[in-house]
């Protein structure tokens, strides 16, 4: 059903006032978009690649991913998408989907038609800006993602991982005092890093030896943020979000 309702675009609005601050009419503007909110299973496709699209996907609650499945039935994670992120934003201008894209958890989901994000970018500019920095953020992320596959050992890897996924929920008040979702298996990370499962089970025990982080039934427990950020190289320059302090 669609409708407009403030409640439903609430993690947008949180959202891109983590990108950029947003005027009461601009906020207001986002707040009244048509949308058709879905509830979706876990591992359930959302759009699939080849497929051409007409609206938009905002998550409002649970997990989802970017993924495209290669020879052999291996699966490639492209990035995690958290509640008020618009994953498909490209699909505006590229309709036809290059990837897929999934719900990793059950999710809770908006669809907005493609007509009223263009109707929306044309009367706001400001907030057109606003949406094509968050594809540049994402484009950011994505070049991170590959200098960790590249250069970086599994250990920096994915403590690289977790500094970013605590500061991107930190930002829109998923997360604080260290502490943040991570509803991920080590399937989940080995195929969004590249390591077999294995290699990641062992990564983990290692930090958790190391006292770095606890985790357990989907929660991510950092005991030494400043210890983790030293192993993995982390400068959060590249999330470009206005207020983030870990903590």
């Amino acid at each position: 059903m669609v409708s407009k309702s403030s409640h439903f675009l609430q993690p947008m609005v949180t959202k891109l006032e983590s990108i950029s601050p947003l005027t009461e009419e601009e906020r207001q503007a986002v707040e009244t978009l048509p949308v058709k909110a879905q509830a979706i299973r876990a591992d359930r496709d959302i759009v699939r690649n080849g497929e051409t699209a007409t609206q938009c996907c905002l998550i409002l609650e649970g997990w989802a991913c970017r993924y495209k499945i290669m020879g052999e039935g291996k699966r490639q994670i492209f990035s995690f998408h958290i509640g008020g992120d618009i994953p498909d934003l490209q699909s505006l201008h590229i309709p036809r989907m290059d990837h897929s894209l999934a719900t990793m958890t059950a999710a809770t989901v908006a669809f907005i038609p493609h007509e009223a994000m263009q109707d929306l970018t044309y009367r706001f500019p400001r907030l057109a800006a606003v949406l094509w920095r968050d594809t540049l953020v994402d484009a950011g992320i994505f070049r991170e993602w590959m200098a960790c596959m590249g250069q970086r050992s599994a250990y920096e890897h994915l403590a690289h991982l977790f500094c970013e996924l605590y500061l991107k929920q930190e930002a829109v008040g998923l997360a604080s005092e260290y502490r943040c979702a991570l509803p991920l298996t080590q399937a989940d990370l080995g195929d969004a890093t590249g390591m077999s499962s294995v290699h990641i089970n062992r990564t983990l025990q290692e930090m958790r030896g190391n006292g770095l982080i606890t985790l357990r039934s989907n929660t991510l427990v950092i005991l030494a943020w400043d210890k983790l950020v030293r192993a993995a190289e982390f400068d959060k320059a590249y999330l470009h979000l206005q207020e983030r302090s870990a903590g």
